[in-house]
């Protein structure tokens, strides 16, 4: 079944900008609790690894929200990314707060077309992939793009943000 080309707010912004992207779908488990594990089990293999299919997390500073995209199988340095973004302390943010703000379901955070621009890191290894993924913006659906339109479309700084 083809895929509408502006399925999602995050389609529709690659559309838009012209970025050359590649939709991939896989069946999502509604019972999954780990939606990056869940994404990697269904598209890593032989010509992609784990390490290119990237994690939206949204982190919080008090009332201000922001974008943390990193490889799924990495855990988040809060205070790596709080330094990249210019701000003195994160959380993770609620749930509710990260949907409200992004305009998309936990487990469908894309970093692109969200509701509201919020100001994003993405980790530094990203540039060393050809290609990287995230969320298409919708369970089950990842994109392919360039990890610098990613930045561009983001508008993103990039850093080292995983924790050691």
């Amino acid at each position: 079944m083809p895929v509408s080309r502006a399925a999602t707010p995050a389609i529709a912004a690659l559309v838009a900008a012209g970025a050359p992207h590649e939709v991939l779908r896989y069946h999502h488990d509604p019972r999954s609790q780990s939606y990056g594990e869940e994404a990697v089990a269904a598209l890593a293999g032989d010509s992609l690894v784990a390490e290119q299919i990237f994690k939206t997390l949204i982190i919080a500073a008090g009332s201000v929200l922001a974008v943390a995209v990193l490889p799924v199988p990495w855990k988040l340095s809060l205070k790596a990314a709080a330094s990249a973004l210019g701000l003195a302390k994160v959380a993770m943010a609620d749930q509710a707060a990260a949907e409200r703000a992004t305009g998309y379901v936990l487990g469908g955070i894309s970093p692109l077309g969200q509701r509201k621009r919020l100001p994003t890191v993405v980790d530094s290894s990203a540039l060393g992939f050809e290609r990287v993924l995230c969320s298409a913006g919708k369970r089950g659906w990842d994109v392919a793009l360039a990890p610098q339109d990613l930045v561009r479309l983001t508008q993103a700084v990039t850093a080292d943000i995983r924790a050691v």
